[in-house]
């Protein structure tokens, strides 16, 4: 008899679910001023939510984002700044 333990899900399994409501307090806010297309951000993404094609047009589907700031904190030219969700205070 054969044991499996744990579980195995494939990458971007929360694409079937929109997910965003569940975002923290804040959201990514692309500038669009320094962007190098380094690609950095969309690579540490853990939704994998970040899309782009080039310089200044990466954006996060907030369908899908949750608010960790890790895309932030990564960008190499301080493009993508964690704003304030609309309707919060502060």
């Amino acid at each position: 008899m054969k044991i499996t333990l744990g579980t195995v899900t494939h990458p971007g399994g929360s694409r079937v679910n929109k997910t965003g409501s569940w975002r923290t307090a804040s959201k990514p806010r692309f500038n669009h001023q320094a962007c190098v297309a380094c690609d950095v951000c969309a690579l540490v993404c853990p939704e994998g939510c970040i899309f782009g094609t080039g310089q200044n047009t990466y954006y996060a589907n907030e369908d899908y984002c949750k608010g960790c700031g890790i895309c932030a904190e990564v960008c190499p030219v301080h493009d993508i700044e964690m704003i304030p969700e609309a309707g919060e205070d502060g």
